[in-house]
């Protein structure tokens, strides 16, 4: 085999490589052997079938993979000789003539392509040690504990049929039809709506025009959206809703006790009320953990500038362009909604991609240098949680990603990067700062928005 350089330029790496055709007749020959024993064909005894009728039947088959599996060893094995890391799959440009390549497939001639790739940069961590965080941490109050309980016994409630008026609190069996300028809207009609007065859960101003209400009347609402309504061709325009009441229920009320309690498979309200401040810090957990990780992050990138990458880049930029392009259209909203133009996004959004896989590769760095590990069993507990996520669907996602090893390796990729931070913060200068629940949350919402 020969291996000659075309191109060395930045991180593009372009290789001529040629492969004799005595090489590749010698692998066809002993591929042809071990089918000899495992083929059957008319007229031959097992085992019998002549070397030089198998190659006629099945040469230019096993040919073919014989060259696929050259062009990964070879891959492999020059990237190991130059002490190179691809940065993604190497790319081959095979012979295009079809006479040439035929030749090639029947051990006439030697096989010539052109292998191009990127490799992996080479640079020098930045001192990671001591980043300075400030922690922001909130304790979940007897309060919020007893309004979280409050609003679970009210969901749970249990209605009963009422006659007279509708009151705050009562729940609605409802039909009802929007429009828009006398026209109905898509997505607007509903038989057998319900709907409890007072929840919010309706456009602003609907559920208040439903007290007085009675069984059988029909009574128009007039609202309008607003203006950060999900759907575009709704947002801030005024609606109204033709609405017939078929319904009228009143909550029966809710003794809160330890028998309630029991009704979500838990021993007593006190129990109940430790699982509920457990989740709840448990959220406060998480947002305080987005927050050190971003502080994190953006000392990292600080630290770190070095050429990256263009086809990785290309890459993370379209799969974030491709969520923000599909979660405008699901929103039916335009980058001029959003106070911007489709190439100034572009811009940012190129920025981030940037971002991502230079954190990428910084992180990778500090994990291989700090001998950090993913164990098959956590990888394993990854794929479990995940295929929870598809009831119904256990064995098709269990087999997509035994199959799949790059799917797999997205479950390993995020257990990693935690490790990472975790380490990293075993090294952090991190200073404590106790801030309400409204504060963390806020500043949640406002990176979410960024």
């Amino acid at each position: 085999m020969q291996v000659t350089e075309t191109l060395s330029e930045g991180l593009k790496r372009e290789l001529k490589i040629v492969v004799p055709a005595t090489e590749l007749d010698s692998r066809l020959s002993a591929r042809l052997e071990e089918m000899k024993g495992q083929v059957q064909l008319k007229g031959f005894r097992p085992g019998k079938v002549p070397v030089a009728h198998l190659r006629r039947i099945y040469g230019k088959s096993a040919m073919a993979e014989i060259v696929q599996n050259v062009l990964n060893e070879t891959a492999r094995k020059t990237l190991e000789e130059r002490g190179e890391r691809a940065a993604m799959q190497p790319s081959f440009d095979l012979p295009e003539d079809e006479a040439e390549a035929g030749d090639v497939l029947a051990g006439k001639k030697d096989l010539a392509y052109t292998m191009t790739y990127e490799v992996l940069p080479k640079f020098t961590l930045g001192d990671f040690r001591g980043i300075k965080v400030d922690r922001p941490v909130a304790e979940v109050t007897d309060e919020e504990v007893d309004t979280q309980v409050k609003q679970l016994a009210n969901d749970s409630s249990e209605f009963q049929p009422k006659e007279g008026a509708a009151e705050s609190g009562d729940r609605l069996t409802i039909s009802y039809v929007g429009k828009i300028d006398g026209e109905p809207f898509e997505g607007g009609a509903d038989e057998n709506g319900l709907v409890q007065i007072g929840t919010g859960r309706f456009i602003p101003g609907f559920e208040d025009q439903l007290i007085g209400a009675t069984v059988g009347e029909e009574r128009v609402l007039n609202v309008t959206f607003p203006e950060e309504y999900g759907a575009k061709q709704l947002a801030g325009k005024a609606a109204t809703f033709d609405v017939v009441v078929k319904e009228i229920s009143a909550p029966v009320a809710t003794t809160v006790d330890d028998e309630w309690a029991k009704k979500f498979g838990i021993e007593s309200l006190e129990k109940l009320r430790e699982t509920i401040r457990e989740q709840m810090q448990g959220q406060l957990g998480q947002a305080t953990r987005t927050k050190v990780k971003r502080q994190l992050l953006d000392a990292l990138d600080e630290r770190h500038t070095f050429e990256l990458p263009p086809t990785m880049v290309e890459q993370e930029f379209q799969n974030v362009w491709n969520q923000v392009t599909q979660d405008l259209e699901r929103a039916g909203r335009t980058f001029a909604d959003e106070d911007t133009t489709e190439e100034a996004a572009k811009a940012d959004y190129r920025k981030i991609a940037e971002r991502r896989v230079r954190l990428g590769l910084v992180l990778s760095e500090i994990g291989e240098q700090a001998n950090i590990q993913v164990t098959d069993e956590e990888v394993q507990r990854a794929l479990v949680e995940r295929i929870r996520q598809f009831p119904g669907q256990e064995k098709q996602v269990y087999d997509f990603y035994r199959e799949n090893p790059e799917a797999l390796a997205s479950l390993r990729a995020p257990i990693f990067e935690e490790k990472v931070v975790d380490y990293l913060l075993e090294l952090a200068d991190v200073t404590d700062k106790t801030v309400t629940r409204e504060e963390l949350m806020k500043e949640d919402e406002d990176d979410a928005k960024a």
